[in-house]
């Protein structure tokens, strides 16, 4: 597996909850049932970071999942920021997220409200509308890592 955003065991998960890797989003990797559309949105998110391909596709419901997915070493996850995860109601949920992320030296945010169902005792990825904004964050302003360090001397430009 290639690491776009490397992760060590104490080290703060890639999601952006503040807590550690170990454990927030590491468990449903291993095979923990996400408790809600959220928290399968934020280890779904830290897949993407992680380049855990595997991971997506195992969330990812029947009905919508696509046979493959191929590797994608040139996107840096670099945070995620949940706009709106309404508690679920009678199986269905939905979060509306944006992720910012480096393409080619160049910052992107995607933004999707996905949409979950709950199906055999677990929660399911079923799909989201996504759009995708390229970014041009001057040198001064803070890096959109959420660092709250200036761009220039964080994830640079």
């Amino acid at each position: 597996m290639t690491l776009s955003t490397p992760v060590s065991p104490s080290g703060n998960c890639p999601c952006g909850s503040g807590a550690a890797f170990t454990a927030c989003c590491q468990p449903y990797h291993q095979g923990a049932t996400a408790p809600t559309p959220e928290a399968l949105m934020r280890s779904r998110y830290t897949a993407f970071a992680l380049n855990s391909r595997d991971y997506l596709l195992a969330t990812w419901h029947a009905s919508t999942r696509p046979a493959q997915l191929p590797p994608d070493p040139d996107s840096q996850w670099k945070s995620l920021t949940i706009v709106a995860a309404p508690s679920a109601k009678e199986g269905q949920g939905t979060v509306h997220f944006l992720a910012y992320f480096r393409e080619q030296n160049r910052w992107h945010v995607l933004e999707e409200s996905s949409r979950f169902v709950f199906e055999d005792g677990r929660w399911w990825y079923v799909d989201g509308v996504p759009t995708i904004e390229r970014l041009k964050p001057r040198r001064n302003e803070r890096c959109l890592c959420g660092s709250g360090r200036k761009i220039k001397s964080c994830c640079g430009e």
